[in-house]
């Protein structure tokens, strides 16, 4: 059979992210079953018109406004695809009005508020509106998605079949647990595209307030991104200086490493489609310090396989880890209950459920 993503970004793209990593993922499964599988996504500088990368057909052409036409040019001049799979980042690609053959829409996450981390008023509000009228647009068509929390609002918008695929990772667990006591210094970590929905910001709020308790802790931060600099400067300016360290990107095995040296996962992003990065920690005997928020609250299950604080404050998650100090055997808890589900989370189990799905679909939803 033949598959088609539409996406704005392939993992070549230098603002790739998680969502990147999620989809290659699923189309080089179905790559390895012998299927033919391409993915349009938006040109960039410096790359190829075409490449193939894991046997995903990599196709570039256009920007914003420019790449849904262009897509629709190129999809005219190739043999029938058996399914089209129309990914959303806020804006889609209404690929059900031109695609002419089975089609499924792929969502990480709803944007809402993440709308008014990167644009003000009005295109924030506009944003919103648009992304809800599309959805509703969207109702008779299949959803794809990972989280419980985006099934919910997506059904909220009037979506009618939500199917829930959950993220897989290649982290491979530890084969053991090793010996790692919650003493102090409180090694915390983040690791993430630096932008703005991400809210790093808080993550340094968190250090600085732990900080100004009398809490000795390290904050690492790994990834790049836009914000960078801002980030840098407010470091600087909470004086937090050797506390907090930028290690920019690392290797996997360098990012695992780092991971499974630190006591907790912290994320504060203002909305997730699931938290990958939170199980691959928890692969790595680490469990998640999170914001109550969508995506995040089934990465991390509170009080299992880790910590949601009560408020998306930096002042909330410090006294949220703070209240667990001197509770070892709670911690311990956490680091197994965490593992062990990282364990049912690797690709491994995943993709073939993901594939299965999505040969069904492109069968017209008939079973084998």
């Amino acid at each position: 059979m033949r598959f088609l993503m539409l996406n704005w970004r392939d993992p070549k793209n230098p603002l790739a992210g998680g969502a990147e990593r999620v989809t290659l993922a699923y189309l080089a499964g179905l790559a390895r079953r012998g299927h033919e599988v391409f993915w349009f996504a938006y040109d960039f500088p410096g790359a190829a018109r075409e490449e193939t990368v894991e046997g995903v057909r990599i196709v570039r052409g256009g920007g914003v406004g420019s790449a849904v036409l262009q897509a629709r040019r190129w999809y005219r001049a190739q043999p029938r695809f058996d399914l089209v799979v129309d990914q959303h980042h806020g804006i889609p690609w209404y690929a059900p009005w031109w695609c002419g053959t089975n089609n499924v829409a792929y969502i990480h996450e709803v944007l809402g508020p993440i709308w008014h981390a990167f644009y003000s008023w009005p295109v924030a509000k506009f944003g919103r509106w648009q992304e809800r009228w599309t959805h509703w647009l969207y109702r008779r068509v299949p959803f794809w998605t990972a989280s419980d929390c985006t099934k919910e609002i997506l059904e909220s918008h009037g979506v009618r079949s939500v199917q829930i695929i959950r993220y897989g990772v290649y982290t491979v667990p530890l084969p053991e647990l090793d010996a790692k006591e919650l003493t102090l210094p409180l090694r915390l970590i983040v690791v993430s595209r630096l932008a703005p929905n991400k809210r790093i910001d808080h993550s340094l709020r968190v250090l600085h307030c732990l900080v100004q308790r009398g809490v000795d802790t390290h904050l690492t931060i790994v990834g790049t991104g836009e914000e960078e600099p801002r980030l840098r400067q407010l470091a600087a300016e909470l004086q937090l200086g050797a506390r907090v360290t930028f290690t920019g990107g690392l290797s996997e095995a360098d990012k695992d490493a780092r991971l499974r040296a630190a006591h907790f996962l912290v994320h504060n992003s203002i909305r997730e489609g699931w938290g990958l990065n939170v199980i691959e920690a928890n692969a790595m005997g680490t469990p998640g310090l999170v914001y109550p928020v969508a995506g995040l609250v089934e990465s991390t299950l509170h009080d299992r396989t880790g910590i949601v604080a009560p408020a998306e404050t930096p002042e909330a998650m410090a006294t949220a880890v703070q209240e667990l100090l001197g509770r070892p055997e709670t911690y311990a808890r956490y680091r197994v209950a965490a593992w062990e589900r990282a364990k049912t989370l690797h690709w491994n189990y995943i993709i073939p459920q993901a594939c299965d799905w999505l040969e069904a679909r492109a069968r017209g939803g008939r079973p084998a």
